[in-house]
């Protein structure tokens, strides 16, 4: 099972899974179906911006994302959103929209029919809304086609129209890029970083990390339904103290830096790649070495061409959590 960690920053909460201004609150929740336990003790929370939620398959993040939306009952805990809960009181269903990853978009209808449907299930007087949710997602040109024809991806976009169309204030998105071609990859995510400026809760699922690292403020971590980490990327990975992370330097003397880094206490280790001239270095003290690396070199009349952390993606948070 992976370790939950604590994470620190400097803002006014102590615990990182707890967001400013909560909007969906998640309190001590537990979600089980027959013997199989999807959901464990959980407490976290959102708030206006984006946040990320990861995990390897089967770690809870779809049933977490149901319970937010009062798709599926809560056997212990609860969940509030905006003060209410989903299952009981309905009136907070005006307030949100779910794009699940799974659920089938009915070929027979148009892009505009179905936006159109989403519309008055709604209750959304404004009858420019489905055009304008359908232009925020590129599909305007096309709304008059059949969904059936689509592909993957813009079915996918065809269902987030359908989710803008009531202008929600809390947007529940499960793997909401699969399918998109890049171009689109990089529309939706300018797109869902808008609506999280503009001061909506934004909560996106993906399997794709390095999509989530361009996307989320926040990063919630599931692993075997469990909270395992929280915070930003970095935040997280400074609270891996006990893993050694590794820099890459390329410079004019490799051979005289690697010497001189020996020395540092920051420094745990190097490595020297002579075929490609560069170094390996590993520490447990990222910080000590940002700040002593550049004066080494100059004490040293040495000339950094590069420095890059190797394992400082969320990826590479990933793997150091579930494994």
């Amino acid at each position: 099972m992976g370790r939950a960690m604590s994470v620190t920053n400097s803002d006014a909460h102590s615990d990182p899974a707890l967001a400013t201004d909560a909007t969906v609150e998640v309190n001590a929740l537990s979600v089980w179906f027959g013997p199989k336990v999807a959901l464990s003790e959980l407490t976290c929370s959102f708030g206006p911006g984006v946040s990320g939620l990861l995990g390897p398959n089967g770690a809870g993040k779809t049933t977490l994302m149901r319970a937010i939306t009062g798709l599926v009952g809560v056997n212990e805990g609860t969940v509030r959103v905006t003060g209410r809960d989903p299952r009981r009181d309905r009136s907070v269903h005006a307030a949100m929209a779910l794009v699940p990853e799974d659920e089938a978009v009915p070929g027979g209808l148009t892009a505009r029919q179905l936006v159109r449907y989403m519309a008055d299930l709604r209750r959304v007087t404004d009858r420019d809304a489905p055009d304008r949710a359908l232009r925020t997602v590129d599909l305007l040109d096309v709304a008059d086609r059949q969904v059936g024809t689509f592909s993957k991806g813009m079915r996918q976009r065809a269902k987030i129209a359908a989710a803008l169309v009531s202008d929600p204030d809390v947007l529940v998105l499960d793997e909401p890029l699969n399918g998109a071609d890049p171009v689109q990859r990089l529309h939706l995510i300018a797109l869902f970083k808008q609506l999280g400026a503009d001061g909506r809760t934004v909560i996106v699922s993906s399997h794709v990390l390095n999509e989530v690292e361009l996307l989320a403020e926040r990063v919630i971590v599931l692993v075997h339904g469990r909270l395992a980490a929280a915070g930003g990327q970095r935040a997280i990975r400074d609270a891996m103290d006990d893993t050694p992370r590794h820099v890459l330097v390329r410079c004019d003397n490799s051979r005289r830096l690697a010497g001189a880094l020996v020395g540092l206490d920051s420094v745990t280790g190097v490595t020297f790649d002579s075929k490609r001239d560069e170094l390996t270095v590993q520490t447990l003290q990222a910080r000590e070495l940002a700040i002593a690396l550049p004066r080494l070199a100059k004490a040293a009349s040495i000339r950094l061409l590069e420095v890059r952390p190797l394992d400082d993606s969320l990826e590479s948070l990933f793997r150091e959590l579930v494994r």
